[in-house]
């Protein structure tokens, strides 16, 4: 089974690895963007099955196009990377349809397609 991935960072470095990290593990990813208004856009366009999202956007924040991207019908899998854990809380997160977070420095070795594959929220 094909796991398509939209990637979300502002970073186009960031967005090249963890492109590349996706795909190493198995995962196709479908678009990359690299603010709030083209994830939503990628999302609608592409259906993918997850999202791997920044918390910091140029246009927003990632838990604001966490919780547009779960009023969808069938909406992927959210994955939420960010530096710095310690900014929200978990209730937060699941409010937002978030039900898996990655630090950046921690992408590498985390189980990517487990993360993308895992039941899905709700």
């Amino acid at each position: 089974m094909c796991i398509n991935i939209v990637v979300v960072d502002d970073d186009p470095g960031f967005r090249r690895m963890a492109s590349t990290l996706l795909a190493a593990r198995g995962l196709r990813v479908v678009a990359e963007s690299r603010d709030g208004a083209s994830a939503l856009a990628a999302v609608r366009a592409h259906r993918p099955d997850g999202l791997l999202l920044d918390l910091h956007l140029p246009d927003t924040d990632g838990l604001t196009v966490a919780r547009q991207v779960t009023e969808l019908h069938d909406p992927p899998r959210i994955v939420l990377t960010s530096t710095d854990k310690s900014l929200w809380s978990h209730e937060e997160l699941e409010k937002a349809g978030i039900k898996s977070f990655v630090a950046k420095d921690k992408l590498f070795d985390a189980d990517l397609r487990a993360l993308f594959t895992a039941a899905p929220p709700g």
